[in-house]
C-alpha cells in the first residue's frame, strides 16, 4: 500500500508518516519500482499499534521504546502517565476556576479583566504579606464572595485570614461554598470553613451550617461553632458549651455566654450539675462550679447550696464561697 492510500486509510497525515519514517518508528518494508514506499499489512499494524500508545499520551520516543525494548516495563509508564494527566485535570481544574472567578466580577473591559487577573493572583500568592494586601484591597473591589471564599480556604496565615473574612463580610454570597467545606473530609479545611461562617452576619442562615458542625468530630470545629451559635443565643449549642468548660477549652468564654441566657438559665443549671455529677475529675468539678457562679437565678443559687456538701473538699468550699457572694 502507497503512502498516499496508507494516509487516507489510517487518518495520518502523510507528513507525519514520513517523520515516523526518518525517526525508524514505523518504517515501509518495501518500495515500488519507481522508488515509492510501500508498506505490508506488518507496517500497517505497527503504525495502528503507534497511533494507540500516542492516544495515551506518549511521547514518540516512549513509543519506540515500548514497541522495540524487550524489558521495557509499562506498568510504570502507565503510572507515570496517570500521574501526568491527574496534574494536567487538576491543573484545568483551577484554570476553570479562576476563569469562573473572574466571570464573577462582571467585568466590562480589558482594563476591569486584567485588575481581577492581577487581584486573583496577588490572593494566591506565595508572599504573605501581599496576599494579605490583596484581601485588604478585595474588601473595596469586584473581587467575588467565591473568590474570597477560595483563597480563605486555602490561607494558612491568621493574619491573611482575618482580613479575607474582613473582605467577605462586605460581600453578599459565599454562604454555599463554606457551607460544603464545613463537611469538607479536611478539617483543617472545616476550621477556616466554620470559622468564616462564625464572622457572617446572622441573618444570612450560616447559623444552620453552624448547628450541624456541632456534631463534628473535630473539637475545635465544634467549639467555634458553639462559641458562635452561643453568642447568638441559640440553644443548641449549650450542651458543647459545657463541655468546652469541663475540659478548660476556652471555658471562661463559654461560662459567660451561657451566664447571658437568663430565659433558660434552670435548664443550663440542670445540665451544668449533671455533667458535674457525671465526673469525678476535681478539677472539671471545680471549672463547673465556677461556671455556675456566673448563672443568675435561684436554679443555680441551690445547686451551689447543694454542692457545698460536696464529698469533695475543694469543689465544697468554692461553692460555698460562691454561694455566700450570691447571698450578699
Amino acid at each position: 500500500m502507497l503512502i498516499g492510500e496508507v494516509a487516507r486509510r489510517s487518518g495520518v497525515s502523510a507528513r507525519m508518516l514520513r517523520h515516523y519514517d526518518a525517526l525508524g518508528l514505523v518504517r515501509p518494508t518495501g518500495r515500488t519500482t519507481s522508488g515509492y514506499r510501500e508498506y505490508s499489512d506488518a507496517d500497517i499494524e505497527r503504525l495502528l499499534h503507534v497511533e494507540s500508545l500516542r492516544s495515551l499520551g506518549l511521547s514518540l520516543r516512549d513509543v519506540g521504546r515500548a514497541l522495540d525494548e524487550p524489558g521495557f516495563a509499562p506498568a510504570m509508564l502507565v503510572d507515570r502517565l496517570i500521574q501526568d494527566t491527574q496534574e494536567r485535570m487538576a491543573a484545568d481544574s483551577r484554570l476553570l476556576t479562576r476563569l469562573h472567578q473572574i466571570k464573577a466580577t462582571g467585568p466590562g473591559d480589558w482594563s476591569a479583566i486584567l485588575g481581577a487577573i492581577s487581584l486573583l493572583q496577588a490572593v494566591h500568592s506565595e508572599n504573605s504579606a501581599h496576599r494579605q494586601r490583596a484581601a485588604l484591597r478585595a474588601g473595596e473591589s469586584g473581587l467575588s464572595a467565591e473568590a474570597l471564599v477560595d483563597a480563605l480556604l486555602a490561607e494558612p496565615d491568621q493574619n491573611v485570614a482575618g482580613a479575607l473574612r474582613w473582605a467577605l463580610a462586605k460581600r453578599p454570597g459565599g454562604l454555599d461554598r463554606l457551607a460544603v467545606a464545613a463537611a469538607d473530609p479536611d478539617p483543617v479545611i472545616r476550621r477556616r470553613a466554620v470559622t468564616a461562617l462564625a464572622a457572617i452576619d446572622e441573618n444570612s442562615g450560616a447559623a444552620s451550617v453552624l448547628e450541624q458542625s456541632l456534631a463534628d468530630a473535630d473539637p475545635d470545629v465544634r467549639r467555634i461553632a458553639a462559641l458562635a451559635l452561643g453568642r447568638r443565643g441559640v440553644g443548641a449549642a449549650v450542651a458543647v458549651l459545657i463541655e468546652l468548660i469541663a475540659v478548660g477549652d476556652h471555658d471562661v468564654e463559654a461560662a459567660e455566654i451561657l451566664a447571658r441566657d437568663e430565659s433558660d438559665a434552670a435548664r443550663i443549671v440542670t445540665l451544668l450539675t449533671d455533667r458535674l455529677g457525671a465526673d469525678p475529675d476535681p478539677s472539671v468539678r471545680s471549672r463547673l462550679v465556677q461556671a455556675l457562679a456566673e448563672i443568675p437565678g435561684d436554679a443555680a443559687s441551690k445547686a451551689l447550696t447543694e454542692l457545698g456538701t460536696d464529698a469533695d473538699e475543694t469543689v465544697a468550699r468554692t461553692a460555698q464561697a460562691i454561694g455566700s457572694l450570691r447571698a450578699r
